[in-house]
């Protein structure tokens, strides 16, 4: 934004301290009379035919625009992506223990990658680990969406769950 002197058009369209249009003034007479005020001339909108500029208290203005910023930035969540690990001989009780971890994080709003690892010869046998994946999507479908189905990324398999949104607690 352009303040006071670095305003470079010949004229203005005015508005004044407490919100009143002031109408169309050379850009020196509006400067005189925000000086008047004890306030600031800002250009709120150049690209408008006149440039709009506003009398404000220019310091006052960035201070209550880096609180709402601040603010904003506080109210918002950062979604993680979680990363659950499984193999393709992976036993029932680890089975239960690793998606009862990832319904865990769905419900707290992260999504949740869900990683199947091979070795050696389990390659050959890439079926076993897309089984797994669908298993895992069926189980957590009451609170998950399949954001990427399952896919092969060298010697692992991934998928990628996140939460419904009427799923999450938060």
């Amino acid at each position: 934004m352009r303040i006071n002197e670095r305003i470079r058009v010949p004229e203005v369209r005015v508005i004044g301290s407490e919100n009143e249009q002031l109408g169309i003034m050379p850009t020196r007479e509006a400067l005189a009379r925000a000086r008047e005020e004890g306030l600031d001339l800002v250009e709120v909108a150049a690209n408008a035919a006149p440039p709009v500029a506003r009398i404000m208290d220019y310091g006052k203005f960035k201070y209550e625009q880096s609180k709402k910023a601040k603010e904003t930035r506080r109210k918002a969540k950062q979604i993680e992506v979680k990363e659950v690990k499984m193999r393709p001989k992976i036993d029932e009780h680890d089975y239960d223990f690793k998606t009862r971890n990832a319904k865990k994080f769905l419900q707290e709003g992260d999504k949740v990658k869900m990683t199947i690892m091979f070795r050696g010869r389990e390659m050959a046998h890439t079926e076993f680990g897309i089984r797994i994946l669908e298993k895992v999507a069926a189980d957590v479908a009451d609170s998950a969406v399949v954001e990427r189905p399952p896919k092969i990324e060298g010697r692992n398999m991934t998928m990628i769950l996140s939460p419904k949104p009427e799923g999450k607690e938060r």
